[in-house]
């Protein structure tokens, strides 16, 4: 969940460094101070410590301390002085949010929806409250719920969603009407909710068209039951009767825990085949292993989910394993500053578009990852993938266990409380070679197996 930290800036106009030279004992340049530095940083923590040595009393200061704690993943700490901050500050609903973004953090759902309770008492026409309330019920596998509050995320003010004119589609048979499926937040979203687009037509759509960024075209341009695909923000826009959400499907489809339908099937060009054997070579044997450690760097959350190229290192030692990179973007310059020689082929410049990425997807025995679209492109085409997950990861995973209905082929490792990823990195190493070594003791065609 996320919400806005508590703002409430001190007064004056001078800037606060410059009132602290003229007065050490001013709580709100030391609160204001802390604001504009790091949060997770030292010396935003040594301002806020400042500002409440001064005066104990400054909810502010204890929110704001609070928010660079959960930052650097302390939680206990940070929900202690967001409770101070709460009891100081009792009918603010953004000292209550503060809360609840740290107690979501933390995992603890049971006290995060006693918290929302509340705040929804307090602003029952606030859609941050039933935003909050999405999470908690869709990680515990309450998606009837979960997903009627996870339409609250329309108004959320820092929401961004084109917003598109007539009826929204609301579940009803279609009937012959024509139905503009629209797109919303990353590419793992629109894989994870493309299994829902062929559904469509059973439900008597006459004309199924569906926005689409470029990278995902080839990949989708054979699937089942779609019409036409329509660039993103096209114009003009096709005439259709009814439009919906992509990720507002599953509420229309009714979906349940112990209903999720499966992935779609993907069709991948044969040209991307072509590609990708040329890219990957003849079969050696080895254990064909491709490796992706961070996500969109712009996504908000992804400093959480993602972790650096080091860890992954540890792989490229397991005897019988050929690792190979599918990382795109910035992270893929932590590939050059390798040792010459390491052993890991770097395929993401060869990589144009998310239909060469499954071409090669297709073809590896395994993909070992931290969460980003990858994930859902290996659990849509069945090839086994390992996600190794923060502590309180996407909904689509839940909080607990090693498996999703959502994607069958994928294995789920999760970080602890302490948000330590050395325990799960040590965990996928194990089954790697636990799995190298049933693979090296298979007979090889033509061979004695050894």
């Amino acid at each position: 969940m996320s919400a806005p930290m508590a703002e409430r800036a001190p007064s004056g106009p001078a800037h606060p460094w410059r009132r602290l030279v003229e007065d050490p004992a001013d709580a709100d340049a030391w609160i204001l101070s802390g604001a504009m530095l790091d949060q997770t940083g030292d010396r935003a923590a040594l301002c806020h410590r400042r500002a409440l040595a001064i005066d104990p009393t400054r909810e502010l200061a204890w929110a704001h301390r609070a928010a660079g704690l959960t930052a650097r993943g302390r939680h206990a700490e940070a929900i202690a002085c967001n409770r101070v901050a709460v009891a100081l500050w009792p009918d603010s609903p953004l000292a209550g949010l503060n809360l609840s973004n740290t107690l979501y953090r933390a995992g603890d759902f049971d006290e995060e929806l006693a918290v929302l309770a509340r705040l929804v008492r307090l602003e029952p026409d606030n859609p941050v409250m039933r935003w909050g309330r999405s999470q908690i019920r869709l990680h515990r596998a309450d998606y009837a719920g979960g997903f009627a509050d996870y339409e609250s995320r329309y108004w959320l003010p820092e929401y961004v969603y084109r917003l598109h004119r007539g009826p929204r589609w609301d579940g009803a048979p279609l009937d012959g009407k024509f139905i503009m499926v629209t797109l919303e937040q990353g590419f793992g979203d629109t894989l994870l909710m493309a299994r829902y687009l062929p559904m469509l037509k059973a439900l008597g759509a006459r004309r199924v068209m569906v926005e689409l960024r470029d990278e995902l075209r080839r990949l989708f341009a054979g699937m089942e039951g779609v019409d036409a695909f329509i660039a993103e923000n096209a114009a003009p826009t096709p005439l259709y009767h009814v439009h919906s959400s992509i990720m507002s499907l599953p509420l229309r489809f009714g979906t349940r825990f112990d209903s999720v339908p499966p992935p779609v099937r993907l069709a991948v060009p044969e040209e991307a085949r072509a590609k990708a054997a040329r890219l990957l070579g003849p079969d050696d044997g080895r254990l064909r292993v491709g490796v992706v450690w961070s996500g969109n760097a712009a996504f908000s959350s992804n400093a959480i989910r993602a972790t650096t190229l080091d860890r992954f290192l540890r792989f490229l030692e397991v005897p019988g394993v050929a690792v190979y990179s599918l990382q795109k973007g910035p992270p893929e310059e932590e590939l050059g500053r390798l040792p010459p020689g390491t052993p890991i082929v770097p395929l993401g410049p060869e990589l144009e578009d998310f239909a060469d990425t499954a071409a090669v997807v297709e073809r590896l025995d395994l993909v070992i990852m931290t969460d980003s679209s990858v994930a859902h492109l290996a659990g849509s085409l069945g090839t086994p993938v390992w996600n190794l997950l923060q502590h309180v990861p996407y909904w689509v995973y839940g909080r607990s266990g090693t498996t999703t209905p959502w994607y069958p082929s994928m294995r789920l490792y999760r970080q602890g409380p302490d948000e330590d990823w050395e325990p799960v990195f040590e965990a996928a190493l194990r089954d790697l070679r636990a799995l190298a070594g049933r693979r090296a003791a298979l007979p090889r065609p033509g061979g004695s197996g050894a």
